[in-house]
């Protein structure tokens, strides 16, 4: 992992959420679990911390490499299975060795990554993706990949069946553009309906600009609520009660965790048709697939067809932790 979220996440990161969610499940079905992750991290079983918390960051940090390295070189042989959420760079000096790699993208690939890999000759790397849609950016003729969708912790989810018919809209997510939080506050307003937001303000210049400008003036604690950022029950609240999530995003979404976390509750997610957002919704049944604000804004009309039953359903059958910590069990005996 990068050490600057902990594991588990108490507001933002959903890769740290995934990984303290499998953790628990593979303890529970008896097998022994290492998490190495940042600071002030938890784990079911075995912690190995390194790293400083700060600020999210795409730079190298070459401590960090050299700290996991002398991790990973003294665990090696007290497990069967490195599997990797972080850097590809962190299992680089391991491929030649017998013991079994899993390289997990959650996010999008960088191909040249996986093309220079190939060529150092792996002996034993497997990687995921979290959607198809991901899957298809990395794969190479010589590398093995398996899509791996996110989960939810299902029991930290309450089931609303119903909500009254002009219940609010929720959005849950980071305040950068390619997140589509204008979009969303755009289809409220078209169609007067409350939306509720729960999020956080980047640390990119640009994305700070985004929010002074395009969404900070629209938060007018009425039809428009900012509710700062949300724990888990805050989150379960929050959803449980929505008539609808909205995901109107910018760009290759890879597969928003808050989709499942949404479908535990019942609620159904509307989302614009990038990325893996389309690989989890049922058009027509636990969401809707739109192009445009337009498309959106009349898809709002239509919520009340959507079966949350079928949401639930969905969640506990293709992104229950339990199903995804077995999907990456049957990656490990690859």
């Amino acid at each position: 992992m990068d050490p600057y979220i902990p594991v588990p996440p108490k507001h933002y990161g959903g890769i740290e959420r995934i990984v303290y969610d499998i953790a628990n499940q593979y303890v529970k079905m008896g097998h022994q679990v290492t998490i190495v992750a940042g600071p002030n991290s938890v784990s079911p079983d075995r912690l190995i911390t390194f790293g400083n918390n700060g600020p999210v960051s795409a730079n190298i940090n070459l401590s960090n490499i050299k700290d996991v390295y002398k991790i990973l070189k003294q665990e090696i042989p007290n497990h069967d299975v490195i599997h990797n959420f972080g850097r590809l760079l962190y299992l680089i000096p391991f491929i030649k060795k017998d013991i079994k790699l899993v390289q997990s993208y959650l996010r999008i690939v960088t191909h040249n990554n996986i093309r220079v890999t190939d060529m150092l000759g792996p002996k034993n790397l497997t990687y995921t993706a979290v959607s198809n849609a991901i899957k298809v950016m990395g794969h190479t003729l010589n590398s093995e990949w398996r899509t791996v969708y996110n989960c939810a912790p299902i029991n930290q989810f309450d089931y609303i069946p119903d909500t009254p018919s002009d219940s609010y809209l929720a959005f849950v997510g980071r305040f950068e553009r390619c997140k589509g939080l204008h979009n969303a506050i755009q289809v409220a307003k078209a169609t007067g309906r409350q939306l509720r937001v729960a999020g956080y303000i980047s640390d990119v210049p640009a994305e700070k600009k985004y929010f002074e400008k395009e969404i900070k003036p629209h938060f007018d604690g009425k039809q428009i609520q900012w509710l700062g950022t949300v724990d888990n029950a805050q989150r379960n609240k929050l959803l449980g009660n929505a008539a609808a999530l909205l995901a109107p995003v910018e760009w290759l979404e890879p597969f928003p965790v808050i989709l499942p976390e949404a479908y535990a509750c019942g609620t159904p997610v509307l989302g614009f048709r990038m990325g893996g957002i389309p690989e989890g919704i049922d058009d027509g049944i636990t969401g809707y697939l739109s192009d445009s604000v337009e498309e959106m804004v009349a898809d709002i009309d239509r919520i009340n067809k959507l079966n949350r039953a079928a949401c639930r359903k969905k969640a506990v059958e293709n992104y229950s932790d339990e199903k995804i910590a077995n999907d990456y069990l049957a990656v490990y005996k690859l």
